[in-house]
């Protein structure tokens, strides 16, 4: 579990960089990371082990390639848990519309499906591919490439984020703002965070409280939160209250509580579910805010469900909470253990 939590920081830092039938389940690999141990394999939909836990780090499938380490070099495998393209890379990200990010002797580019250069090394920092482009940094400025590996948008940005619905956020200064992918400034920059825009709709803060603008910059839900998320299937997960006593909620795309707050932390909805915790345990709920799986997972993390599973610290889930698999040596929660 630490290794886990370990890759996703350093993944996240690095390339600065979650319905209730299954007929609106989304997309899915059929492959779900599992973590026995210390090391890190794959299961099918059944629970059924494909790829034995081999690898020290191991990234989702994405494009029919997965992102894994073995020591500290990191190569892409296959469906079958062969190497496709061999490990060399310090850290590996997922292919993206046909590319993956990689990091290599300090410097970040990007690579084709067969392990070929498709843009070299050579951005401080960098993020996966979106709508066509990516967020680069260089001696401190973000700017875009396209695939060619060509500025689309020259570095001038203090940092920025992926394109989403057409807009990508960017700070200028201390603010942050919205361009288009020409680089102009469609929302001027007057905000003290952002999110991505989802479904028409971006998080923003001014001040200390947050809301929701739409693609004019106009305020749709007013601030009034501690924090907010991206709206996810049509609902958002929010937090209200005071810093003391908050707790956190869902809201519809008018600003209306439709899930109360009750919960003390919660992701997004996916594949019509919700991850939600009480105190130490998780559950999960519907969009009426039923639960459709009771708090009762404890030192688990929070999973959020995908083509129908949920894969946890320690186990798999479905729909109903049923365990269709188990770690051998279950993650130990905080304070126990090394």
């Amino acid at each position: 579990m630490k290794k886990l939590l370990l890759a996703t920081l350093c993944l996240s830092s690095l390339f600065a960089v979650s319905c209730a039938n299954l007929t609106n389940i989304k997309k899915h690999s059929g492959f779900y990371r599992i973590y026995d141990g210390e090391k890190c394999g794959y299961i099918d939909r059944t629970g059924k082990v494909v790829i034995n836990p081999q690898f020290i780090v191991c990234n989702e499938f994405s494009e029919n390639l997965a992102a894994v380490s073995i020591g500290d070099r990191y190569g892409f495998i296959d469906s079958s848990g062969k190497f496709a393209i061999n490990p060399q890379f310090d850290i590996a990200s997922n292919f993206v519309e046909g590319l993956a990010l990689v990091w290599s002797g300090g410097k970040v580019g990007y690579i084709d499906s067969g392990g070929k250069y498709v843009i070299n090394p050579q951005f401080d920092s960098a993020m996966e591919f979106s709508e066509g482009l990516a967020a680069v940094t260089v001696g401190g400025k973000t700017g875009f490439i396209g695939k060619d590996g060509k500025y689309v948008i020259n570095p001038q940005f203090n940092s920025a984020g992926n394109f989403s619905e057409g807009l990508a956020y960017a700070y200028i200064g201390e603010k942050v703002g919205f361009v288009d992918k020409t680089g102009k400034i469609i929302i001027n920059p007057q905000f003290n965070y952002a999110g991505s825009f989802k479904d028409g709709l971006a998080p923003v803060s001014t001040g200390e409280k947050y809301g929701y603008i739409d693609k004019d910059g106009k305020f749709v839900i007013n601030p009034q939160f501690q924090s907010a998320q991206e709206f996810s299937e049509g609902l958002a997960v929010v937090w209200i209250g005071t810093v003391e006593t908050q707790k956190v909620g869902f809201v519809d795309k008018t600003g209306e509580i439709v899930i109360n707050p009750q919960f003390d932390s919660a992701n997004k909805f996916s594949d019509g579910l919700a991850m939600v915790m009480i105190g130490n345990k998780i559950g999960y709920i519907d969009k009426t805010g039923k639960y459709v799986i009771n708090p009762q997972f404890e030192c688990e993390g929070g999973a959020d469900f995908e083509g129908g599973i949920a894969v946890l610290a320690s186990q798999a889930i479905d729909r109903e909470g049923k365990s269709i698999w188990k770690a051998a040596k279950p993650a130990t929660c905080h304070g126990e253990g090394e």
